[in-house]
Order: C-alpha cells, then sequence, then structure tokens
C-alpha cells in the first residue's frame, strides 16, 4: 500500500484529536468551530461524484440485476411511515431527504461530526422506540442486539472520560430517512453516530445494507452501567481461526506485512471512490473447509440485515468466491493484534485493531493498536453503496 493512501486514512483521526483538545479549551467555540471541519471533510469527501469503490479504476458492470428477491420489505416500509409519523413537522423537515441527495454519502465516525436528521438524544420516548422498531424490522435479531450494544458501549466511553456525554452517549445517534417509504419507488434510511453507522437502500423487494460501520472503544465494558456488554467478539476470533487455517504457501500469499503499527482500515468515511486491487491470497486456492469457514466469517457481517435478505446476499457472495481475495496485517498469535480484508467484486468487509482515541489517557507508551478499539467496515464495491446502481438502474427505466 502507498506512503499517500496511509497518510490519507490516519489525517481525519489525528484532526480529530488535535480539535478534542482544542474543544476542552474553547468550549464557547465549539459548535462553529466542529461545524467548519464537518464542512472541511465533507467538501473534501465529496468532491468527485460517486462512483463506488473499484479494484483498478472502472466498475465491473452488471453485477446488480434489479430483480425479485422474493422477501417482502412491507415490514421495513410501515416502520420508517411509523417513524416519521412519530416526528413533529419541524423534525421531520429535517430529517427526510431526497432519495438521491448526498446526504447518504455524510457520514463519519469521529465523534467532532454534526450530524443530520433525528438524534436520538432528542427524542421522546415514543420515538425513540419508533426509531428502534425501524431498526428491528431492518435487521436480524443479531444485527439488532449489536447496535444496541454498540451505542451502549458508547456510554462506557464517556464514563470511562470523567463522565463526558457531551463527546460520547448511547444516544448521540442520528436517523435521517432518504425518499418516501415506499412498495414501489427507492427509498431508505441512515443512522450515524460515532460507532455505528448503517445505511439501508429499499427498491421493491430489493435490500443494500452498505455502507456499514461497525467498532467501539472499548469492546469489552469491565464496570459502569452497562458492565458485561461485549461486541465483535466472533469476529476477532473467526478471522484469528481462518488465517491460522492455511497453510504456509497460503499464508505467504495471505499477509501482506506481519508488523502492524497502526490503522489499516481504507474504506471508512468519505472513501465512496478509492480504487483497492485485489490483494492476498485467492479464495480459488482454498479447500473447500476453508472456503466454508471464509463464508461463515462473511456471515458474521452480513447476518446484521434481516434474515431473508441476508440469505440473498450471502448467496450472492457464494456464487463470486472463485473471485474473492483474503488479505492480512499483523501476528497470527492468539493475542495479536490485526488487520483482515475480505475482497470480492460483490463485497468488502475489513476488521482493524486500531490505535487508542478515547482511552488513550488509559495508556502508556506509544499508542499502538489494541483490542479495545476495534473498528469494521462492510461496502458493496462496483457502485452499489447505498443501493446507487440499483437506483441508476431505476432511472435509466424511469426517467425523472
Amino acid at each position: 500500500m502507498s506512503t499517500k493512501k496511509w497518510s490519507i486514512r490516519l489525517a481525519l483521526p489525528v484532526l480529530a484529536l488535535i480539535y478534542t483538545a482544542a474543544r476542552s479549551q474553547e468550549p464557547a467555540g465549539m459548535t462553529e468551530r466542529f461545524r467548519k471541519m464537518s464542512a472541511d471533510a465533507e467538501a473534501r469527501g465529496l468532491t468527485e461524484p460517486f462512483k463506488g469503490i473499484t479494484a483498478r479504476g472502472t466498475v465491473d458492470p452488471g453485477l446488480f440485476p434489479v430483480r425479485s428477491t422474493g422477501v417482502s420489505t412491507e415490514p421495513v416500509r410501515k416502520a420508517a411511515a411509523a417513524f416519521l409519523a412519530a416526528l413533529t413537522p419541524e423534525q421531520r423537515k429535517k430529517t427526510q431527504f431526497a432519495v438521491d441527495d448526498d446526504e447518504w454519502r455524510k457520514w463519519m465516525n469521529q465523534d467532532f461530526y454534526l450530524r443530520q436528521g433525528s438524534g436520538f438524544i432528542d427524542m421522546t420516548d415514543a420515538q425513540k422506540e419508533a426509531a428502534f422498531g425501524l431498526m428491528r424490522a431492518s435487521l436480524s435479531a443479531k444485527g439488532m442486539r449489536l447496535s444496541r450494544d454498540i451505542m451502549k458501549l458508547d456510554h462506557t466511553l464517556g464514563e470511562l472520560n470523567n463522565n463526558d456525554f457531551v463527546r460520547y452517549g448511547e444516544w448521540r445517534y442520528w436517523i435521517t430517512v432518504m425518499g418516501e417509504p415506499s412498495a414501489g419507488k427507492p427509498w431508505g434510511w441512515q443512522l450515524d453516530g460515532h460507532h455505528l453507522i448503517l445505511n439501508y437502500f429499499v427498491m421493491g423487494d430489493q435490500v443494500v445494507m452498505t455502507p456499514v460501520f461497525l467498532g467501539s472503544e472499548p469492546v469489552i465494558a469491565t464496570s459502569g452501567k452497562h458492565k458485561g456488554t461485549s461486541i465483535l467478539q466472533e469476529e476477532q476470533s473467526q478471522g484469528l481461526k481462518l488465517i491460522q487455517s492455511l497453510d504456509d504457501a497460503q499464508r505467504r500469499k495471505a499477509i501482506l506485512d506481519s508488523e502492524k503499527t497502526g490503522n489499516n482500515n481504507l474504506a471508512e468515511a468519505f472513501k465512496d471512490n478509492i480504487v483497492l486491487d485485489y490483494a492476498g491470497v485467492p479464495v480459488s486456492t482454498f479447500t473447500a473447509p476453508q472456503k466454508e469457514s471464509l463464508m461463515q466469517l462473511a456471515g458474521l457481517y452480513i447476518a446484521n440485515m434481516d434474515d431473508g435478505h441476508a440469505k440473498v446476499k450471502l448467496d450472492e457472495v457464494r456464487q463470486r468466491l472463485d473471485k474473492t481475495y483474503f488479505a492480512w496485517i499483523g501476528g497470527t498469535s492468539e493475542k495479536s493484534v490485526y488487520y483482515y480484508r475480505i475482497h470480492s467484486p460483490v463485497i468488502l468487509i475489513e476488521f482493524d485493531h486500531q490505535r487508542p482515541v478515547g482511552l488513550r489517557h488509559l495508556f502508556t507508551g506509544p499508542p499502538v493498536p489494541n483490542r479495545e478499539h476495534i473498528h469494521t467496515v462492510t461496502r458493496t464495491p462496483n457502485g452499489n453503496d447505498y443501493g446507487k446502481d440499483l437506483l441508476r438502474q431505476h432511472y435509466a427505466r424511469q426517467p425523472h
């Protein structure tokens, strides 16, 4: 990977640290300062029109046909309509955007980012329940539990920062709705917050749930209100088991670097158009059990969406196993820190042990990656993040 890519990847976290310090010194100017930081990040990230993540700079066509999946999206439509109905007219005005609005692309996990929509922090209990109803209709039981646990762990992060619930908190997550919830017309919704970002596009009975950002710092609460909450442990352990199952020749191809000293995720906020070539070991060289292990690992991420559409996506991924690659950075022992990537024409999954940020004050020595700060990203390459390719085909058939 080039130095340029690494420098771009690290720029926003560094800015976040700088301005977090500045905010503590100048609380009166916090909102305006963060507004400028957010606008600057959006201006940089949205300079180019959306193309999508590609392997060589051009989109592979024909990967995402408009078709019937046979899985109803009516429960999601009803839940979205109920959520909008629960809002006041003023809340709806700032929550609802056009289905092709750039608001889809305006998400970021840094805590300084000023978000659009209706925040849980400002909702009544009835509005919160309607928002959770939308999430429950769209996600699997696993995905819903994981989402709530991530939100709870953001409260834990606040507790570990002298009860700082201005920067962190369970309710500092915002929902926007794109388009009008419909049985036939395209629409969708987004949840945006510190360590949980969900994009859920609906067209007919087709669903695209990417980009998805999941993470936390810490990933296990050992104290406080939500003591015992734990996330992403299976994604961590199954990834390690997969690399350990490879033979020596496979490992030599899979491991891009045995040393991990920084953050490695490449497809986070405002990286919609990155060119990321396939790297690592071709899954076509895997044994049948190894291929099944990779599918089980990918399934941990895909299974956060509702069960019916998760099966549709898993089938799509399985059909392209021989065009899939598995890459690794870091050690392979039981206590190692590492990054791994599953990359095919129809899915990109990244798992990364990150440097400490919100808990930096609890560590001595250099800020090296640790197992208490994890980021994961799931993307649909070749132009179908946010359902963009499906929307393009819809407009081609029914011009607007």
